[in-house]
């Protein structure tokens, strides 16, 4: 229990760190936010994009040849930089000292620029991890200026332009294990595992392994993180969408903690991404649930430098991220500057372009594309891994919204004291 109180503590920090931490925004753009004149504009300009960790490697390679072309708009060249920055990370940027009003943890000394967003220059797009972080940012903006940036419609509306679904990534040897013994991975199988009490010896594995350990991303600064709490009550209850009753039930709370208990290091400062998932090993826990791409893109290097391959298994109930493109349409940014992210926005939608993302492990948002289109495909390559090609969009679990959140945390609160 004490691991899941450290979860529960560290998602009840993230609003007071992601206030107090004080990130320092670089003003990337040569274009500043105007009235959108065409006289304030120069003779070439910046497009500032911000997007998420897990789209990184496509994002820079797509901007660097779509800026080989050299883009105009409106007969000024310009150029896109890419910002990566965490979804959660920008939403605290745009509330200002004022996040956890969305949450139900008011600050005291709300933000004197409400209304103005918290960056030097507001992005002409973002791109985070789900739709649903965009809809919070609604919430947030909407409550500051009328009408929210992103609640454009026509072509401003926001698209997908890829996506990837939470896979279990195991050390072969050990998901194995656990397969042969409890059966197909599962929340209560690893339930099973992390209750264990001689660990690997009465799991089918190597005693020296010691005991089962559950890696699982910071839900202080990792989407996946709070997602995978989503996913879980999404297998409890068999169902994709879940109620704050149903999380608020001290049954799930139960089942959950017992898991999360064998959770390496959960919540604290040793809670693993899929990059130190790869670089530490099993040190970092035997397996965790991750985002898809970013387990295929490490899989080659876990399987070198730890001699044990990488199994990739799913979730009965899948979440998927769709990482949307969503235009900054508030007076904020200019009319160039939207045009501009519009453009970028369909280069990345080209056929082409959807190709490319499966070389980096993002599924195309354009469903008519195969994931083997691409001849250097992360699909094709990982074949061996337990990658499935077909997975359902229809029935998957949704990204935790504000009021599941807020049960979690009045979960936490009631237990910390005890």
């Amino acid at each position: 229990m004490k691991r899941a109180r450290l979860l529960f503590a560290g998602v009840l920090s993230v609003l007071t760190l992601l206030l107090a931490g004080g990130l320092v925004w670089q003003n990337l753009s040569d274009q500043p936010a105007g009235d959108g004149q065409a006289a304030d504009r120069p003779p070439e300009a910046s497009i500032l994009v911000i997007a998420a960790p897990a789209l990184e490697p496509w994002l820079r390679a797509a901007a660097a040849e779509f800026n080989a072309t050299r883009p105009e708009q409106d007969e000024v060249r310009f150029e896109v930089q890419i910002v990566v920055m965490a979804g959660l990370t920008v939403l605290g940027r745009w509330d200002g000292s004022d996040l956890g009003g969305t949450y139900g943890n008011k600050s005291s000394e709300p933000s004197d620029r409400r209304g103005q967003g918290d960056f030097l220059t507001e992005p002409a797009a973002w791109i985070p991890e789900a739709s649903a972080l965009v809809e919070m940012a609604d919430d947030i903006l909407g409550s500051q200026q009328k009408p929210s940036p992103f609640q454009a419609d026509g072509p401003f509306l926001t698209r997908s332009v890829a996506m990837s679904p939470l896979a279990w990534g195991f050390y072969r040897s050990r998901g194995i294990a656990l397969q042969e013994n409890l059966g197909e991975i599962s929340w209560d199988a690893l339930r099973t595992a992390a209750a264990a009490p001689t660990g690997w010896k009465e799991l089918g594995g190597d005693a020296a392994w010691g005991y089962f350990e559950l890696a699982i991303p910071d839900p202080r600064y990792n989407a996946a993180g709070l997602a995978a709490m989503t996913a879980a009550a999404g297998e409890y209850y068999g169902r994709a969408r879940v109620s704050v009753d149903d999380i608020a039930d001290p049954l799930f709370q139960s089942w959950l903690a017992s898991i999360l208990d064998g959770a390496n290091g959960a919540g604290g400062l040793n809670a693993f991404t899929a990059e130190e998932f790869a670089l530490f090993g099993p040190a970092a826990g035997d397996g965790g649930l991750f985002i898809e791409s970013e387990l295929l893109r490490r899989a080659a290097g876990i399987k070198e430098r730890w001699k044990d391959p990488l199994l990739i298994r799913y979730p009965k109930i899948p979440t998927w991220f769709d990482f949307p493109f969503a235009i900054w349409a508030g007076p904020e940014t200019s009319d160039f500057q939207q045009r501009a992210a519009l453009a970028f926005r369909s280069f990345l939608l080209s056929e082409p372009q959807q190709r490319e993302a499966t070389v980096f492990g993002l599924r195309p948002a354009s469903t008519g594309i195969p994931l083997t289109a691409a001849d250097e495909s992360l699909f094709l390559r990982s074949q061996n891994l337990g990658v499935r090609y077909e997975l359902p969009r229809a029935e998957a679990a949704p990204f935790p919204r504000p009021e599941a959140l807020l049960a979690l945390l009045n979960w936490y609160d009631q237990i910390a004291g005890q």
